[in-house]
Formats: structure tokens, C-alpha cells, sequence
């Protein structure tokens, strides 16, 4: 056999004319390493779990200015142009994808608790709460003046017969008073009789008297409207609350005795009363009921017009004709009525000056009261 030839068996040496590796092997080694690296950095994201401070590290090591990754684009430079390419591709991939990861694991770490992790330590949130409108309040604080002397609260329909708002309480059709209410009508074309949204809470007084034997105490709130233009105090809709006592050998002063009881409890115990004679159709004799200004205790101001009194309702004994309509002798029974204005009562006590403040739905204004 012959002898292999010398300078075959011997060594290469090192240099650019003897190199064993291709470039293309070398990039391919350099690639790999990187593909590893980034295994790894997979690997260690995993176990550091929700940690901040275990996170923190793992970005350090392989992000950070001197982490493992960086160190290898920054080296990039050494390299041959042919590699630099392929192997900086790779390592800007691996880098894009580890800091994905990283952002990912920080929103998790960041984001609340599920309903199923409660921490019981904290201090409890009070929840919003809402409160009552101001009308409501003045409502529930006037019947409940009146519960408190044995009224009892009663309601009825907003939508009346014109027979029980108008004709059995003593006001014939062709009576002023009907023109004064400014009366919203309904369309009844199978109803003979006339149908409207009642313009107080009178009528009230015939339907309880009618399905009720005296003694009767009664107070009734509810809602009225007219047809009327809106301003500073006037409102198309507004409540009111109509009060009615009927039994043997009641008297005017039990009504005196009454409404100053209510106007103490809503006013204070030092209000003045003053009545004065005024016309209703449905009470005979009629008053007009009004308290000393508690704003300037009766010296005169904006609020009363300079006169030192406030007028807060109507008032007075039932007329006869309405107990007769009801069914109920007015010789043998007797009784007074009254009726206010929830709102008007509001204003007064609160320095409103303007009655459409309760129907806007501002919360400005709701939220005060």
C-alpha cells in the first residue's frame, strides 16, 4: 500500500487560508445559540411566576444593558457582513419575542384580583346612595304631622269624573271657578260624562264621604294639573295634599286648633297663625290661612312681600251642599276641609324662588335637600 502523502496527513494550520468551517456553518452554530438562549430565557421566565422582583431579575439578565441577549447584538459588529445579517435577524427576533413575553407576564402581574381572590383586609367601599326628592320629603314630613293628630292617608285617581272634581263640590257649570282651574280635558268618546286630569285633590272629599260613615279623618297627597303657563310659581303639574274631618258638632276652632297644631310642627313651635276670610267654592265660610314670616319674624321682608305673613293654604267648614251630595245630613254632621301645596311649602321653608326647580331633574338642585 502506498504511503499517504505528507502533506496530507499533517495539520492545517490556522489562518484564512486554512480554515475546516464554512461561514455558512458558523452562522448556522451562531443562530443556534441564540435559538438557545432564548429557550432558556422561556424557560427561567416560567419559574420566576408573578413575582415583581423575580421578573425584574429575568429582565435584567437577559434585557438589561448587560443581559445575555444585548451582550450578543452588541457584538454583532465583530462579525463578518455575510453573518451580521442572518445572525442579527435572528437576535433582534429572539429579542422582540422575549420582550412580548415580558410585557405579557407585567399586565398579568398588574391586573385585579378575580372575584375569587378577596383581599378581607381592606377597608370597605360605602356604596352611593340615593335619597329622596325634595317634594317627597315635604310630603311624607306633612302627612306625618297630620297621622300624628289621627288623620289617616288616602289616595285616589289622577284621571277624575267632572262630577266629582267639579259638580258635587258645589261648582254648577257655569261657576268662575271652573275657568280658574285652566282644566286639561280627556277625549271620552264612549263615556257620557266629561273626563279630565283633576285639578286638585278635592274631590277627594265626596268620594271618601261616599263609601265612608263619619267620623272621618282624612288627608289625601297626590299629584294636580292645569293648563296653565309655567313660571316662578306656577307649574302644569304639582302636588298637593287636601285634608277633610267630618263627625257630629265639630266646630271652626277644632280647624284653628288643627292647622296651628300643623303649623308648629312643620314651622316651629313660635309661629303666629292668622286667618282671614277667603272663598271656595266647596267651604262656606272659606279662610285663608297664613303664618308669621319666619324669615324676619314678621318685621317685613322680600320673602312676604313686606307684610310680615306668609299664606301656606286654604281652608274651612264644609259647605252643607257637599255633605248632601255625598249623602250625609248637614244638619246632623259637620266638618272642615283644607288643602296646600307640598312645593309652596318647600320653597318657604328652603328660600326657593322658583316652583320648576322641583320638576327640572337637575341634580344640582336635587342633591341639596
Amino acid at each position: 500500500m502506498q504511503a499517504a502523502h505528507p502533506i496530507a496527513a499533517a495539520p492545517r494550520r490556522a489562518g484564512p487560508h486554512f480554515m475546516t468551517d464554512s461561514v455558512d456553518d458558523r452562522d448556522a452554530t451562531t443562530v443556534q445559540t441564540i435559538a438557545s438562549l432564548k429557550d432558556e430565557a422561556e424557560k427561567d421566565l416560567s419559574a420566576a411566576g408573578n413575582a415583581d422582583e423575580a421578573v425584574e431579575a429575568w429582565r435584567i439578565k437577559y434585557l438589561g444593558r448587560r443581559g445575555a441577549l444585548t451582550s450578543a447584538l452588541r457584538s454583532l459588529g465583530a462579525l463578518p457582513e455575510d453573518e451580521r445579517r442572518s445572525v442579527g435577524a435572528a437576535a433582534n427576533q429572539a429579542k422582540s419575542h422575549l420582550e412580548a413575553l415580558l410585557a405579557e407576564r407585567r399586565s398579568a402581574i398588574a391586573a385585579p384580583a378575580s372575584d375569587d381572590r378577596i383581599d378581607v383586609t381592606l377597608p370597605g367601599r360605602r356604596p352611593s346612595r340615593g335619597r329622596l326628592h325634595p317634594s317627597t320629603q315635604i310630603n311624607r314630613e306633612i302627612l306625618a304631622a297630620f297621622n300624628a293628630m289621627g288623620f289617616q292617608t288616602v289616595e285616589g285617581p289622577q284621571v277624575e269624573w267632572e262630577r266629582y272634581n267639579f259638580d258635587m263640590l258645589n261648582i254648577p257649570p257655569d261657576h268662575p271657578a271652573r275657568d280658574s282651574h285652566d282644566t286639561i280635558w280627556i277625549d271620552s268618546a264612549n263615556n257620557k260624562e266629561g273626563t279630565l286630569l283633576r285639578t286638585h285633590t278635592s274631590p277627594m272629599q265626596v268620594r271618601v264621604l261616599e263609601k265612608s260613615k263619619p267620623p272621618v279623618r282624612v288627608v289625601v297627597p297626590g299629584l294636580c294639573y292645569r293648563y296653565e303657563a309655567t313660571d316662578a310659581t306656577h307649574e302644569w303639574q304639582f302636588h298637593q295634599i287636601e285634608g277633610l274631618a267630618v263627625d257630629r258638632h265639630i266646630s271652626f276652632a277644632e280647624l284653628k286648633g288643627t292647622l296651628y297644631e300643623f303649623a308648629k310642627r312643620i314651622f316651629g313651635s313660635e309661629r303666629k297663625v292668622r286667618f282671614r276670610c277667603d272663598f271656595f267654592p266647596f267651604v262656606e265660610p272659606g279662610v285663608e290661612m297664613a303664618i308669621d314670616c319666619f324669615k324676619c319674624e314678621g318685621g317685613g321682608c322680600r320673602l312676604c312681600n313686606q307684610t310680615g305673613w306668609v299664606e301656606i293654604m286654604g281652608a274651612g267648614m264644609v259647605h252643607p251642599a257637599v255633605l248632601r251630595d255625598a249623602g250625609h245630613d248637614p244638619e246632623v254632621y259637620r266638618g272642615f276641609a283644607f288643602g296646600m301645596g307640598p312645593e309652596r311649602i318647600a320653597m318657604l321653608r328652603h328660600g326657593i324662588d322658583d316652583i320648576r326647580h322641583f320638576f327640572a331633574n337637575d341634580l344640582r338642585f336635587l342633591t341639596q335637600f
